[in-house]
């Protein structure tokens, strides 16, 4: 059994967690589950559970879908590149979706959601382990900082993503710290306004940094 069998198989198993607690848990659901909270961990929305059949779906077995087939369809091949390293960010995504899939069928069985600052610290745990792989991504038209600057200069996707690596492993650990220590109504904004900053910036920055090169060029 070669190395990448393995892996796979492993990362079969995730995906497959979720599923199965589902599955064990089925009977013992409510027929009404919470499909929604507020910013205070408040239940302000219901639906049929059936619709965690479909939850389940979306997030680890599509997200594990989509990882795999990528490669196989980048037109530049530019993932393959990235060896080992992709089949890391791809096992981290899967085990990220297949969690929160396990955290959604576990408060749907309490019908009580403790603090949605967890939801907060997890999403914080996945930007910083993101953020580290930023600086390995190759240039390619699927993940990634994808603006047409990045896109259309080498120099710029590199220094635009050792950047946002870097920007994304603060700004994680930033959610992280907060999610532990403000109240739920107030860090929900803080949490939104990381994101802007996290996502936005890096944007300018390849414009900034395109124009830079261009000129100098």
């Amino acid at each position: 059994m070669n190395t990448t069998f393995k892996k796979e198989l492993s990362l079969l198993a995730v995906v497959l967690l979720p599923i199965v607690y589902l599955f064990y848990t089925w009977n013992t659901l409510p027929e009404k589950v919470p499909t929604h909270f507020n910013i205070n961990g408040e239940i302000d929305a219901w639906g049929n559970k059936n619709a965690l059949i479909f939850m389940i779906l979306l997030l680890p077995v599509l997200t594990y879908a989509i990882m795999t087939i990528v490669p196989k369809i980048d037109p530049k091949k530019r993932l393959d590149l990235m060896g080992g390293k992709y089949q890391q960010l791809k096992f981290i995504l899967v085990s990220f979706m297949s969690v929160l899939a396990l955290f959604i069928i576990y408060i749907s069985k309490n019908q009580n959601l403790t603090s949605p600052n967890i939801i907060l610290v997890l999403i914080g745990i996945l930007i910083v382990a993101l953020g580290n792989y930023f600086k390995v991504i190759q240039q390619n038209y699927f993940i990634g900082i994808k603006t047409p600057w990045t896109l259309e200069n080498k120099e710029v996707w590199k220094l635009t993503h050792i950047l946002a690596g870097k920007l994304w492993i603060i700004g994680g650990l930033l959610i992280i710290i907060l999610s532990l220590m403000l109240p739920e109504n107030i860090n929900f904004y803080v949490f939104i306004t990381i994101l802007i900053v996290i996502g936005l910036y890096p944007v300018v920055y390849s414009y900034v940094k395109f124009k830079e090169l261009k000129t100098v060029n």
